[in-house]
């Protein structure tokens, strides 16, 4: 009898391992297809990244909707200018920050960027001048600037002045910092050298400042009167 129970509870242990085994194998079967979780978010991270990138990028094109045919075409042209020009030095802007604690391996990035973001500052503020000029025509057409100066003088003096001039100084700015960035190369990273860096670090993040801020007003000014 003895025996008999040992054989039983030997049975039931093999039973018992071998439904085990079963419930396992089923939930492997029934959770394998499904993602995981971190794979979830992954790619909500990077759908929801394209997908904002895409509308800001697509921000110039309203202008081809508007009425006036000045703001379908210069605005355009001015629009996709002004949104490269910014999107090229903040990021440029935004690696100042490591480079600026001494990360070197980014310094050759840095000086193409630098020159690109000159390269590309260069042409927003000619394409702004182009519009510009349309800016300033006369009331008797429809100027924007004369409309401003009489219904909201503020937008005008504050917004479209900050608007014409900060712009401008992403343009020696970016200058000065490829200069340095191209003539002293990796020297730059040297102890005796650390304040021409810092000098070209700070110099980099207000350019991205200074873009940034002429975006910002230049949409402002824009909503209120186009050209």
């Amino acid at each position: 009898m003895h025996d008999l129970s040992i054989c039983d509870e030997t049975l039931n242990f093999q039973l018992l391992g071998n439904f085990g085994m079963a419930v396992d194998s089923q939930v492997d079967s029934v959770s394998g297809p499904f993602p995981r979780q971190f794979d979830i978010a992954k790619v909500a991270v990077y759908g929801l990244s394209i997908l904002s990138a895409g509308m800001f990028l697509f921000l110039p094109f309203i202008n081809l909707l508007h009425p006036s045919p000045w703001q379908r075409w210069l605005g355009t042209i001015h629009g996709f200018g002004a949104l490269f020009a910014t999107v090229v030095t903040v990021y440029t802007g935004h690696l100042a920050f490591p480079l600026l604690r001494g990360v070197g391996q980014i310094l050759p990035q840095m000086r193409t960027l630098t020159f690109w973001s000159s390269a590309i500052a260069f042409l927003g503020i000619a394409t702004g001048n182009l519009a510009y000029m349309r800016y300033r025509a006369g009331a008797e057409v429809g100027g924007a600037r004369a409309w401003l100066k009489e219904n909201s003088p503020l937008a005008h003096y504050i917004f479209m002045e900050y608007h014409e001039f900060s712009v401008l100084f992403t343009l020696p700015l970016g200058v000065a910092c490829t200069w340095v960035l191209w003539k002293y190369g990796d020297s730059i990273l040297e102890k005796q050298n650390r304040p021409l860096l810092t000098a070209t670090c700070v110099a980099l993040m207000a350019m991205m400042f200074f873009a940034m801020g002429g975006l910002v007003s230049g949409i402002g000014v824009a909503k209120i009167h186009a050209l």
